[in-house]
């Protein structure tokens, strides 16, 4: 015994709208795998960036120690150059008073 052909109709349609609702559903959550996905990279690529930039700043602040206790040990010298320069100054100004 077939079946009418209205309800094979009816039937046919039936399937057909559930299967678009079906595939709808697949693709929707396929969609939104690859959303997540991709928010997942962003995140990460950030959080590798600013592990970068520390990073970058302890070897600034290794750097800067290293140059402050180097412009420490040079500091008596920079008081000798000073000291000679004020020295020369004075000498120079005797040199005029004798020269007049």
């Amino acid at each position: 015994m077939e079946p009418a052909k209205a309800d094979i109709t009816g039937l046919c349609q039936d399937m057909f709208s559930k299967m678009a609702t079906y595939l709808t559903g697949k693709l929707t959550a396929t969609s939104e795998d690859y959303k997540l996905l991709e928010n997942m990279n962003k995140l990460t690529s950030l959080k590798c960036e600013y592990l970068e930039m520390k990073d970058i700043a302890v070897n600034i602040s290794r750097n800067l120690k290293d140059l402050n206790q180097k412009s420490a040990a040079l500091q008596p010298y920079l008081d000798q150059i000073t000291l000679i320069e004020e020295q020369a100054a004075a000498l120079e100004q005797a040199a005029y008073k004798l020269d007049a």
